[in-house]
């Protein structure tokens, strides 16, 4: 059995086989030069097909579908395994080097934003749509939506990380972060069982968000094994109300937004380019 580890007065950064992921390191800003590419619309989204990039690809997805034409959106793929988001085109839209980012070319300004619920908001109060307009109902949306943002760490850098990507399987770990991901399903489930949606009986930027972590875990076998380890098929509530936002088809439009594989919208120009995988698909 290895040694315990005892940590040293002062943390180093050694460059190899630390942290995991060969991109992550202690300190921000760009690696590269690189200039983000634009298209003709409105709204440059530059993100991943994760269930974080996938929040927005479906918020905006939702927005044309309600015939809000003005959402229209150009979708520039970041390829966080080749360092993109290291670019100093990207930092400059989110200095954090996470996607999403957006940049909103609708003003008479550029405005940047960053963090998938801050774009949500964002997008919400502009359109006035997906967000309740009652105090007693905004103030539930918006509790959910950061209770999705509060959880996603330990859902997928936390049980992700010590489940599939760590180096050394850490029962405590792994025992730690499991706990945790099924006590958010439960909260869910409880919630779900009382609730259409999250908010009562109106859809919106709170499922948008919740549903694509949910969605992974109960229906993408997470991390290759950890929906059945985790049991999360067994919370029926959040099952139901998955399959009722899947069956949307902004949803499934949004889903195939960015994603890696040669039959998804790697670069969306218009509505023709998902119309043409979905179609395939059928």
């Amino acid at each position: 059995m290895a040694e315990d580890y005892v940590p040293p007065e002062v943390w180093t950064w050694k460059r190899e086989g630390q942290t995991g992921f060969r991109g992550n390191r202690p300190i921000a800003g760009a690696t590269h030069e690189h200039e983000l590419p634009r298209g003709k619309h409105p709204f440059q989204l530059y993100s991943l097909g994760s269930p974080n990039g996938q929040k927005v690809s479906i918020m905006f997805e939702e927005l044309l579908a309600a015939g809000y034409s003005e959402a229209e959106y150009d979708a520039w793929l970041i390829s966080i395994m080749d360092g993109d988001q290291f670019g100093s085109g990207f930092v400059s839209v989110n200095p954090n080097s996470k996607i999403p980012a957006l940049l909103d070319l609708s003003g008479p300004e550029p405005v940047r934003v960053f963090e998938s619920a801050a774009i949500l908001l964002h997008l919400a109060e502009k359109f006035g749509a997906f967000i309740p307009t009652d105090a007693k109902g905004r103030a539930e949306c918006l509790s959910w939506l950061f209770w999705q943002m509060s959880n996603a760490p330990s859902m997928g850098g936390g049980f992700g990380h010590f489940y599939k990507m760590a180096p050394v399987k850490l029962e405590y770990a792994i025992n730690r972060y499991a706990m945790e991901a099924k006590r958010i399903f439960d909260v869910a489930d409880r919630h779900l069982a009382e609730h259409r949606y999250f908010t009562g009986d109106a859809y919106s930027i709170a499922d948008i968000a919740v549903f694509t972590w949910f969605r992974y875990f109960q229906r993408a076998n997470a991390y290759d094994g950890g929906s059945k380890f985790l049991g999360t098929p067994d919370y029926l509530n959040v099952a139901r109300w998955i399959d009722e936002i899947d069956a949307r088809e902004p949803v499934r439009r949004g889903l195939i937004v960015n994603l890696t594989g040669d039959d998804k919208v790697r670069e969306r120009h218009s509505a023709a380019d998902i119309d043409a995988v979905l179609t395939a698909q059928v």
